[in-house]
């Protein structure tokens, strides 16, 4: 059975437990489930193994979650990267056995163990330690290592945008899973998305460099997406992308997907969004900090349908 199999059926299986669990299933949910888990020798094992990590022991996990405000549920309704780290610690492990592994490798887990953090629909601002003024969005988690040779941030996930307090001494650098950023005297943006980083100068410039020694600098305005081997200039209609500081979300002309994953920080729970509909195309501006106003606002002006069950799920479909 490839690993490829398993990763899509353990995503598959915890959508299905989320779903079994926010309702009273129906005889058609309770029919596409046996489908699933029948259509795939991967699905069974993969329910087989959540089963064993959860299934027994799920009112335990309602306790525990009630106690720690969440964190249960955040470490359970990740996007799908997360998803499958919750899946691969449970495999072999009981509900809390291996309980730090399992957090260090999820959103809240990170956040746990990281430096500087935010939680789910919290902004805030730091002032560092060499008077660089460094903002997080919701949802992030950053580490610091400041030496007497250099200054670096290691930007676990989320965005940030750091103003960077002049040394000529120690260079300021922000890391990332794809590459480095280093400021030439800065104020800029960087964001942790799942394949890629996102770097939006606001003032001055900033050197783009990569593992395999690709680089390249921008100026003021410009933009650019930080892949494994190289880097995609952006064009310069970018700036939008840090209205967030001011607690807006600012959509030019993106899919509802990309709209959706900007509001996961904002929101607890999980938020699926069918097939279907996640290429409509969305502009407008929305309130970060009022995520259920955005949603009813798109569902108003958009062919779409949003069905909640309970804090844990919501469903984004097309309209009938």
């Amino acid at each position: 059975m490839s690993q490829i199999a398993l990763n899509r059926a353990g995503q598959e299986a915890i959508d299905w437990m989320v779903r079994l669990r926010a309702a009273t299933p129906d005889a058609p949910m309770q029919a596409g489930f046996e489908a699933w888990l029948s259509s795939d020798p991967a699905n069974a094992a993969a329910w087989r193994h959540l089963h064993q990590g959860l299934g027994g022991h799920y009112e335990t996990l309602r306790s525990f979650e009630r106690r720690t405000q969440g964190l249960a549920r955040e470490v359970l309704l990740q996007p799908a990267v997360s998803r499958r780290k919750v899946l691969r610690g449970l495999t072999g492990l009981g509900l809390f056995g291996g309980g730090l592994w399992l957090l260090g490798r999820t959103r809240p887990g990170q956040a746990m163990f990281a430096d500087l953090s935010t939680g789910t629909g919290e902004r805030m601002r730091y002032d560092l330690d060499d008077g660089s003024l460094l903002n997080l969005n919701a949802g992030s988690s950053v580490d610091i290592n400041f030496t007497a040779s250099q200054r670096v941030l290691y930007l676990r996930q989320g965005e940030l945008v750091v103003q960077v307090a002049p040394d000529p001494d120690r260079p300021f650098i922000v890391r990332s899973d794809q590459g480095s950023v280093r400021a030439l005297g800065t104020r800029f943006l960087v964001h942790q998305e799942q394949q890629a980083t996102r770097v939006l100068v606001l003032e001055h410039s900033v050197q783009l460099s990569l593992p395999n020694g690709v680089s390249q600098t921008l100026h003021k305005g410009d933009a650019a997406l930080l892949h494994a081997r190289h880097i995609e200039r952006l064009g310069s209609a970018e700036k939008h992308r840090a209205d967030w500081l001011q607690g807006q979300l600012s959509v030019i002309d993106e899919p509802l997907e990309a709209v959706i994953e900007a509001l996961r920080s904002y929101r607890p729970g999980l938020i699926r969004v069918d097939p279907e509909v996640r290429s409509i195309r969305v502009q407008g501006v929305y309130p970060l900090d009022d995520p259920e106003r955005t949603l009813t606002a798109l569902e108003e002006t958009l062919p779409i349908r949003i069905s909640h069950y309970g804090p844990w799920l919501t469903l984004i479909d097309a309209q009938d």
